[in-house]
């Protein structure tokens, strides 16, 4: 499976994309903004290719089994991006939420910091790429910036 996160408006606080499963349109993304230099729960994902396997420890993971139940299964975890741990794909609204990693949702039309419809935009994603995983694919997630940071 791959998927891509075409960044295109990268902001001063925050950066949008859109993303594609094997090709087809899938949701919305918000992350926080470009920074040459990582900045702790400030910086988006570098441009690149990188795998995804499922994290079934710590709070996101124990927080999403309450939420969803059995049905979530693990964190989408971003894996081996440089200078950075722990990168998940999970749910917000705002850069505020992203803390360096990929939120999912439905862009909103007046504020480009805000991303709506975060949960159905998830339970919708989250079997596809969980599914993948169990079946022993390959998952790969490659973000790729369309406009000028």
């Amino acid at each position: 499976m791959e998927i891509k996160v075409f960044r295109y408006n990268s902001d001063v606080d925050h950066t949008n994309s859109i993303i594609l499963i094997d090709g087809k349109y899938q949701c919305d993304g918000l992350e926080d903004e470009y920074r040459s230099f990582k900045k702790k729960h400030e910086t988006r994902i570098p441009d690149g290719s990188y795998k995804i396997k499922l994290r079934t420890e710590g709070g996101f993971h124990q927080k999403y089994r309450k939420k969803f139940g059995h049905w979530h299964q693990g964190m989408l975890w971003i894996k081996d991006v440089p200078g950075f741990e722990y990168i998940l794909i999970h749910i917000g609204n705002d850069d505020g939420d992203t803390s360096g990693c990929l939120i999912v949702g439905s862009a909103g039309k007046n504020d480009q910091n805000w991303i709506a419809s975060s949960t159905t935009a998830y339970k919708a994603l989250y079997p596809k790429i969980r599914n993948a995983i169990l079946r022993y694919e390959k998952v790969t997630i490659e973000f790729i910036t369309l406009d000028n940071p």
